[in-house]
């Protein structure tokens, strides 16, 4: 599906809601009223669809990208909230109970408690859940305790808002309205269900074993997964999985990684994975021999779309090598012959991962790799600081790199800058793929 064509069915199901309630026909009332009511009923089917909006459903992902869904989760969650908080206070009608005659409620504004009081939890909750989305780096919690509480209190957000509408909601009492806000809870709450409960159940069909467990470099391991099933996970290169180590297939003891495999070299899937913290603090204890889960492909960060690009430059920041070192393994076991460049920017050299790999590939494969250094050892004679739009431009400044393909991963600030150096190289924007590391 298009990319176009999924925001169109954003935009319309998000305001379905607001077009029936329009269809009815009933009398307006003040601006302001109608105002608040069309906010609240549009910021409900917003976070209606938030739910599909998670990143796991590749139909969703596969034409923009996981992180461009992730991001987008995020910013509408917000601009719903602002919504939400909006909602309650721009009517200005009555707060009494409806005239006998004013059976469409035209004059007043339901105050009843048996209305309002789901609509106050899950303004509160909303609220809360934002908060806890934005500051889940400092808030301290375990990554699986907070999608656990995120999860839930998603859920609660939703029923208790459609609640709300169904008691309090002047258009909402129409018997088709009502049933749209029911069938989009229901649809919200089995995409939960699907992705924590049904999914996972339908991998216990599909178990891998971890074969190995290698330091690559400094606080960074190799983990290299064999499938105890017939045949092999079917993934392109450059694309990640939802990883699962040690724990009962429907855990949410899980976490993204990009796959440094090359689907070609066999049934083995290999993860590039530094300490950073919760399950990758003590992955270098991992057992061979351990129960492992994958949820797997996702991501966009592939080549083989791109057969006219006359060469592949791949930049990548610290483990932000992981797909791209997919990629370049699989371009030297097809044969691909297009030239490859790597600019790989570390720290220091101890963080270098895959070194001697990248020897042979250069000299197998002809790839250019260039190391740069924040933090150079004395007598490095290698590019030194970071990935500069002076170093892109010495590399990829000339006419005939325009049409080649690009793709990089790292963190988002190094992302950032080189994309905008890359255009203004005029590497066209369709000719330059990224993905940033971190997941949200």
């Amino acid at each position: 599906m298009p990319a176009g064509l999924l925001i169109l069915l954003y935009l319309l199901v998000a305001l379905l809601p607001l077009g029936l309630a329009w269809a009815q026909g009933l009398a307006p009332r003040t601006l302001w009223d109608e105002l608040a009511t069309g906010l609240g009923m549009v910021a409900l089917a917003m976070l209606l669809v938030e739910f599909l909006l998670l990143g796991r459903f590749r139909s969703v992902t596969a034409r923009v990208g996981s992180d461009v869904v992730m991001r987008a989760h995020q910013l509408l969650a917000r601009a719903a909230m602002v919504f939400v908080f909006l909602h309650p206070f721009l009517y200005i009608s009555p707060r009494s109970p409806a005239p006998d005659w004013d059976v469409t409620r035209l004059t007043v504004i339901d105050y009843s408690w048996a209305s309002l009081w789901p609509g106050i939890v899950a303004w509160l909750l909303l609220g809360g859940l934002v908060a806890m989305a934005i500051g889940r780096d400092v808030s301290g919690l375990k990554y699986q305790n907070w999608r656990l509480l995120h999860g839930l209190m998603a859920v609660a957000v939703a029923g208790f808002g459609v609640l709300h509408a169904l008691r309090a909601g002047r258009y909402s009492a129409d018997p088709v309205l009502a049933w749209v806000w029911i069938g989009m809870l229901g649809v919200a709450v089995g995409a939960l269900a699907y992705v924590y409960v049904v999914a996972p159940l339908l991998r216990l069909r599909r178990p891998f074993t971890v074969s190995e467990v290698r330091k690559e470099a400094d606080r960074t391991w190799a983990v290299t997964l064999t499938p105890d099933f017939e045949g092999t996970l079917r993934y392109r290169a450059g694309q990640f999985a939802w990883l699962n180590i040690g724990h009962p297939v429907t855990s949410l003891n899980e976490n993204p990684f990009s796959i440094a495999s090359a689907p070609s070299a066999g049934p083995d899937v290999q993860f590039l994975i530094k300490e950073l913290g919760d399950f990758t603090s003590t992955i270098g204890q991992v057992e061979p021999g351990t129960r492992a889960w994958l949820e797997a492909p996702h991501g966009h960060l592939t080549v083989g779309g791109h057969p006219n690009a006359k060469g592949v430059p791949l930049i990548a920041g610290g483990v932000g090598l992981a797909p791209l070192m997919g990629i370049l393994r699989e371009l030297h076991a097809t044969g691909d012959t297009r030239p490859t460049v790597l600019l790989f920017g570390n720290r220091h050299a101890g963080q270098i991962a895959f070194s001697e790999e990248l020897k042979e590939l250069s000299r197998t494969h002809g790839t250019e790799v260039v190391h740069i250094l924040s933090e150079p050892p004395e007598g490095w004679t290698g590019e030194t600081g970071y990935v500069t739009p002076e170093l892109l431009r010495r590399t990829f400044g000339t006419p005939q790199h325009h049409d080649w393909l690009y793709v990089l991963c790292g963190p988002p600030p190094m992302l950032s800058l080189v994309e905008d150096a890359l255009i203004g190289l005029g590497i066209p924007p369709a000719n330059i793929l990224s993905e940033q590391f971190v997941y949200e």
